[in-house]
């Protein structure tokens, strides 16, 4: 099956391509502490970037700001309409990951392609041509940085703001009060628990959908994710994500869960990201 027909048939592509889907990724201005960390020691000042899946361009003020050259591509039109309006000094062009033949071979430094992107390049066909792509256009040395959900996050860690009960507690007593550090212990042991009552449940939900996918077991497959109505989602633990870039030709650098500063577990963290690089020489692969 042809690259164009696979996209055609691509049900995600109407999700992604909707007005309202696209405005929501448009409005969206933040990079997470994992993709800053990455994005500060893997891409240099004056490099080519290429980002693909580039959404409403999320990750486009920070990455076309070290580039030299910046592009930014996606497959869904309207994602590059709202791009191409908010940022119209920059290139942006409608095209599928699987097929990077407008850009010549060696043409990048680094490859960005934030959010899971690479999740969303189906069917497994689809991922691996455009892994080749990836190959193709990076120059020897260029690094890969990528993005893909974990299938056995089936837990839920127990999360509260305390910069916020802080200041509840000191807009209710005020900081000077002899009464503020025993009423923050209070309220701080509350919201724990709260939150791990709440971790709890979620987690049981999540244990009770998940336990019972052929890709939590295998570690590799598809789901269907709630998001935007439905999404056709492709997920794997980092060792089979590892082998199947690796055999495209890349090197394994990195890798580094989502839910950084804290540290990564396969039973917790929801994806990780990843960092290759393009270590062979042209015509060595």
């Amino acid at each position: 099956m042809s690259a164009q027909v696979e996209q055609q048939q691509d049900p995600n592509l109407l999700a992604y391509n909707s007005a309202e889907v696209a405005a929501y990724y448009a409005a969206l201005h933040y990079l997470t502490p994992c993709e800053r960390v990455l994005f500060d020691e893997y891409l240099r000042e004056g490099m080519a970037i290429l980002d693909l899946g580039v959404g409403g361009g999320r990750t486009t003020p920070y990455l076309s700001a070290r580039a030299k050259r910046y592009v930014g591509l996606d497959y869904a039109p309207k994602m590059i309409a709202m791009c191409r309006e908010k940022f119209p000094q920059l290139e942006f062009y409608i095209a599928s990951a699987d097929d990077l033949s407008m850009f010549a071979s060696s043409s990048f430094d680094a490859v960005v392609m934030a959010f899971n992107g690479m999740d969303y390049v189906i069917p497994d066909s689809a991922r691996v041509r455009a892994l080749h792509e990836i190959y193709r256009v990076l120059r020897p040395g260029g690094v890969l940085i990528f993005s893909s959900h974990n299938p056995r996050a089936i837990f839920l860690r127990a999360s509260w703001n305390q910069q916020r009960v802080r200041e509840v507690v000191a807009s209710a007593i005020g900081t000077k009060s002899a009464w503020f550090g025993p009423a923050f212990a209070c309220l701080t042991a509350v919201r724990a628990i709260a939150a791990g009552v709440t971790a709890f449940v979620k987690s049981v939900a999540r244990c009770t959908r998940r336990l019972f996918t052929l890709a939590t077991w295998k570690g590799e497959g598809y789901w269907l994710d709630p998001a935007h109505g439905g999404l056709r989602t492709h997920l794997a633990v980092p060792a089979k994500v590892a082998r199947e870039v690796s055999n495209c030709g890349f090197r394994l650098l990195r890798v580094q869960g989502d839910d950084y500063p804290r540290p990564s577990h396969l039973y917790f963290t929801d994806w990780y990201y990843y960092v290759f690089s393009k270590s062979e020489s042209p015509g060595e692969k």
